[in-house]
């Protein structure tokens, strides 16, 4: 038995060795007060929303819903706001079975609805450039294009995009494209034994270097990031993406595909939906903190970004159930002893600094003209499809041609067969 003096001393190195252990280890309470701090001067800029998906549910009536406190969806103002959000990457989505239809038009429709609501809302503002997201006192909206399908294989389509405010562009959705290949299995589109890119997929890509788009290549295969990867002059963001070696599903990021997006300079900003992260099952904030541990030890935390999928997916982590829960994921890695510094870049500045190089590539091009390379009709050959040529103007037949002659050529017969009658009439 320990004698009182025993016991004291042993209680006092009991005390000694949980103050070692657990010395500058914040409550919970104060986790919440340094991350909201935190965040609040590092307002968060994400990678991939799909909002403008879901109003197209409601028919775009931007005039029948209240985006302040929006409850169909994961995402609205308040929420925004009460996270720190100060930028939002918003996607143009239209689905794979537009393709060779009429893609183009439904992305101008999702485009201007993003317009439309970034206008209508003094609390969102639409920005175009690197600055902008970055000096902005309101919640930055950035048009992107998920899926090349929606171009139609058209760089003048692309360019024109680029006119009305889109700044990044995913090469594929679920689907292939005529040039590029997906990762999915989804679709049947365009098949074919050469995988990645193809010469117009190439081309696609120069010209996004030459206008100044971010390329995006979540979504693609993992021949076509390859290629991309090693042509593009600009770094890339993969937007939507989280860790193969964590969660392996096919839209995920392998670990050799990082280490070339490392040397890219390029981001890959987390997806946190459960399919991606938990591999489809039920994941929680601890889940998706394993994806940005990995990726760090892997490429580094300046190439880490967030880029959450809300409102493009059904199922999130426990605790992370919309756009408001945000704080969490920072409070958990900062458990994680990530430095402020480590997710100031994640939040924000990793982002900023992608977008300022993709802007820097564009000025040294700015001597190059456009391309005006185009698709061999026969790679993306389909019923909406109009090859340029002539006209044939089929031959206008009269009711009054005999065996196929010409009109003109009846009334010449008539002519001479009403010449004599004429002449007799007139000395009878």
């Amino acid at each position: 038995m320990f004698s009182q003096k025993g016991f004291s001393i042993y209680r006092l190195c009991l005390v000694s060795i949980f103050l070692v252990l657990f010395h500058g280890m914040p409550s919970s309470s104060s986790f919440s007060r340094r991350t909201l701090e935190l965040m609040s001067k590092y307002p968060l800029i994400d990678g991939h929303n799909d909002l403008a998906l879901r109003l197209r549910m409601q028919k775009n009536s931007l005039s029948q819903i209240n985006l302040y406190n929006y409850t169909k969806a994961a995402t609205n103002i308040n929420r925004l706001r009460a996270a720190h959000v100060g930028g939002q990457i918003f996607a143009a989505y239209v689905m794979c079975t537009a393709q060779d239809m009429d893609a183009v038009r439904l992305t101008l429709e999702q485009i201007d609805l993003i317009r439309r609501m970034c206008d209508q809302y003094p609390e969102l503002e639409l920005a175009t450039t690197a600055e902008a997201m970055r000096n902005t006192t309101k919640i930055a909206c950035l048009i992107s294009i998920e899926g090349g399908h929606s171009i139609d294989s058209s760089l003048a389509a692309l360019r024109m995009f680029y006119v009305l405010g889109v700044r990044s562009m995913s090469l594929t959705h679920n689907c292939n494209t005529p040039w590029a290949e997906t990762s999915s299995v989804f679709y049947s589109y365009y098949k074919r034994e050469i995988n990645g890119l193809t010469d117009f997929g190439k081309a696609v890509v120069d010209e996004m270097n030459r206008l100044g788009m971010l390329i995006d290549l979540s979504h693609t295969s993992l021949a076509t990031a390859r290629e991309v990867l090693q042509r593009s002059r600009a770094p890339i963001i993969f937007s939507h993406s989280s860790s193969y070696t964590i969660c392996n599903h096919s839209r995920n990021v392998p670990d050799d595909i990082l280490l070339m997006l490392k040397k890219n300079g390029g981001l890959i900003m987390v997806n946190f939906h459960n399919g991606f992260i938990a591999c489809g099952g039920q994941g929680n904030v601890s889940t998706v903190a394993n994806h940005f541990d990995h990726l760090k030890h892997v490429l580094g935390a300046e190439h880490i970004g967030i880029g959450s999928d809300y409102d493009g997916a059904t199922g999130f982590p426990e605790g992370l159930e919309d756009v408001s829960k945000y704080p969490a994921l920072i409070a958990e890695l900062l458990s994680r002893s990530w430095s402020e510094a480590e997710l100031a870049g994640v939040l924000r500045l990793n982002f900023l600094r992608v977008f300022d190089k993709v802007e820097e590539v564009r000025d040294t091009l700015r001597n190059t003209p456009p391309s005006e390379v185009q698709i061999p009709f026969a790679e993306a050959n389909n019923s909406c499809r109009v090859e340029l040529k002539p006209p044939v103007i089929p031959q206008m037949r009269n009711d009054f041609s005999v065996h196929g002659h010409s009109p003109l050529l009846s009334v010449s017969a008539l002519f001479w067969a009403v010449l004599p009658l004429h002449y007799l009439l007139l000395h009878w």
